[in-house]
């Protein structure tokens, strides 16, 4: 009897996501997240396949030359701003929901052509589908999982985003070094057809639908996501609250929605601090620290395997991400950040100095050190600049124009990835990779510095507030 009173004021809790009024929306964020999930399932599951493709016993029956596999790695980024601007273009005219219902195709191509390719063009066209899903899904994602979700839990359901890639990432490489080239991708198909299944289950979002007009719909769809009966008097009033607000919203967007909403003092600190959030997330060398994995261990004159030392870094992006849908809500965005880019500093500024006396001395008696240097990197980047950076995105924009404002540096944080794993590998042949994470570390620390200063928190801040 004691145990069921526990359990009950366990879900009674309004932060527990299993609660009756979170269970819903908690449920429809994992069910939406098998498409991150697959797409970091496909970039971790390539990352192994491409060295292969290189080598005398390549799975394919022609050579993969390495400026084909550089195509074959990047074209992933251009991909990713194409799904960027079509997500960014459709979802306020045609749904949240059609655009998730698309995102399974373009990834459902990419592994029809991994398994029946015939040409390298076959692989370029296929990541380039890959990248499309994967771009999509970081702009219509944060959206319909900010309006499913209450304030309380908003910061824990978005970071799940970056926890289910990073899982995927991780499943992925150990995925492609189990089996074989051809075993894998049949069976891998089966996730976007679970997934376009499911997308079956749940309704648009409430915000959506009030949006068009269609205010009976969006009562049964916020009833749903907040699982609670329509004879609530408590419920039908917040949903009326809601209407209004977002009525009052569209009457005055038709009104007055124009370029001034652009040049606005709060859309100007949006544009600032989406830009250091941009930046920190880039620069840092978050994401081209695990792209080069075994490129950076190998400079590092490290002792350790590096298939060992790549699963533990692919463990420790799980746990940072998993550490942030703890964190997120209950201390708010703004320490997460701070903690995130001042570690982060520390870390490439020892590991760049290790790197430089490892290069002049022999530091072979702490070998293991490289290797736990980047796993508190790899950590703290991910409770903050990484874990985090959707779920600010979205609330650092004023409401009438957060999903253009959202889309477009979404758009430039696609494009940046693409610059950044193209110039990473050029910095460490030129200036070593000393200089490289030197530099890196400086503007980190610069990014800490302006949230520190200037980063609002934006922890139960509602969506409808200018």
């Amino acid at each position: 009897m004691t145990l069921k009173l526990r359990l009950a004021s366990v879900f009674d809790n309004p932060n527990c996501l299993l609660g009756r009024r979170n269970r819903h929306q908690f449920l429809v964020t994992l069910l939406v997240n098998i498409a991150t999930f697959s797409h970091g399932l496909g970039v971790g599951w390539m990352s192994p396949v491409m060295r292969d493709l290189q080598t005398d016993e390549s799975p394919l029956n022609f050579p993969v030359l390495v400026g084909q596999v550089s195509w074959i790695g990047s074209l992933v980024g251009i991909g990713s701003v194409v799904g960027n601007l079509l997500a960014g273009f459709l979802q306020d005219r045609i749904g949240r929901k059609p655009v998730l219902f698309f995102i399974a195709m373009p990834y459902t191509i990419f592994w029809c052509l991994v398994y029946f390719v015939q040409s390298v063009e076959f692989l370029y066209i296929g990541r380039l589908m890959a990248g499309m899903t994967g771009g999509a899904c970081y702009v219509v994602l944060p959206t319909f999982i900010s309006e499913i979700a209450d304030t309380n839990v908003r910061g824990r359901l978005g970071s799940i985003i970056l926890l289910s890639v990073n899982s995927g990432v991780l499943a992925g490489y150990i995925v492609s070094t189990s089996a074989d080239y051809y075993t894998s991708p049949p069976f891998i198909l089966a996730l976007p057809v679970c997934y376009f299944i499911c997308n079956f289950l749940f309704p648009e979002t409430p915000h959506h639908l009030i949006r068009k007009g269609k205010f009976e719909a969006a009562k049964r769809s916020f009833m749903f996501y907040k699982n609670i009966k329509r004879d609530d008097l408590k419920a039908e009033s917040e949903f009326e609250e809601l209407k209004y607000l977002l009525t009052k919203e569209e009457t005055e967007k038709a009104k007055s929605y124009d370029y001034k909403d652009f040049i606005t003092k709060p859309a100007f600190k949006a544009y600032a601090s989406a830009a250091a959030l941009l930046i920190s997330n880039q620069f840092s060398a978050s994401f081209c620290v695990t792209t080069y994995l075994s490129d950076v261990f190998a400079a590092s004159y490290t002792t350790l395997n590096l298939s060992m030392c790549t699963i533990i870094i692919g463990v420790l992006q799980i746990v940072g991400n998993y550490a942030t849908t703890l964190l997120c809500d209950k201390y708010g965005r703004r320490i997460l950040m701070l903690i995130s880019t001042s570690g982060a500093s520390i870390c490439l500024t020892a590991f760049a100095s290790y790197t430089y006396f490892a290069k002049r001395y022999d530091l072979s008696v702490v070998g293991w050190l490289p290797l736990v240097i980047l796993s508190f990197f790899v950590f703290l980047c991910n409770i903050g600049m990484v874990g985090c950076l959707f779920v600010v995105l979205v609330e650092l924009f004023p409401s009438k124009i957060r999903s253009v404002g959202v889309s477009t540096f979404v758009v430039i944080l696609s494009s940046t990835v693409f610059l950044t794993l193209k110039i990473f590998p050029i910095c460490m042949a030129v200036w070593g990779i000393s200089v490289t994470m030197w530099c890196c570390s400086g503007i980190t620390f610069s990014c800490f510095l302006y949230f520190c200063f200037f980063l609002e928190e934006t922890k139960g801040k509602s969506l409808l507030e200018a």
